[in-house]
């Protein structure tokens, strides 16, 4: 398939990605038995995740988006742009961070730092995608759906230059020869 000017080839079909996010929601299931966690998913890329990983959540929960980015084309660009912030009181909450895809990290880690002084019980995340860069730099990430080496990918809410967003499998970007 192509995007724009790239080639990307299938990479992981919607039943590894529901199988994952079954997992992940099993794990908070779990781990917040008797709390209300609130959920933050990071606009735009883990929109579908959040929505699908919400809808496995048991217990009461609370849901406010924040819009961050850190991309240029295929690659991070490090400067982290908070475009949209959070209205609810963070003090003595559990925050859970919702993720598309940790790469660098940079990104979550600068959010990781704020919400904490914001006065949170706790913060943790919960990414469908975790990439080998991110394992090597140590960001700490509880919840994580599927490891990835250094993939660029497409779908499931991840996208190129604004397209891809709505494609139900992952693809990955094929090198250019």
């Amino acid at each position: 398939m192509k995007i724009k000017d790239h080639d990307f080839k299938p990479f992981i079909t919607a039943e590894q990605i529901r199988q994952a996010v079954q997992t992940v929601a099993g794990r908070i299931n779990a781990d917040y038995k008797k709390k209300e966690p609130l959920f933050i998913p990071v606009l735009n890329g883990s929109f579908i995740f959040a929505g699908d990983l919400l809808r496995q959540i048991n217990g009461s929960c609370q849901v406010s988006f924040v819009k961050a980015s850190s991309y240029n084309g295929m690659a991070s660009s490090g400067q982290l742009k908070t475009l949209i912030g959070i209205e609810e009181s963070l003090f003595n909450r559990d925050i859970i961070i919702v993720e598309d895809i940790v790469d660098t990290g940079l990104t979550l880690q600068r959010m990781l730092d704020e919400l904490g002084s914001l006065g949170a019980r706790s913060v943790e995340v919960a990414t469908l995608l975790r990439k080998r860069t991110a394992r090597e730099k140590g960001i700490q990430v509880k919840y994580v759906g599927l490891e990835l080496e250094d993939e660029f990918v497409v779908g499931y809410g991840l996208d190129y230059e604004g397209l891809g967003r709505n494609l139900t499998d992952l693809y990955k970007a094929h090198p250019r020869a």
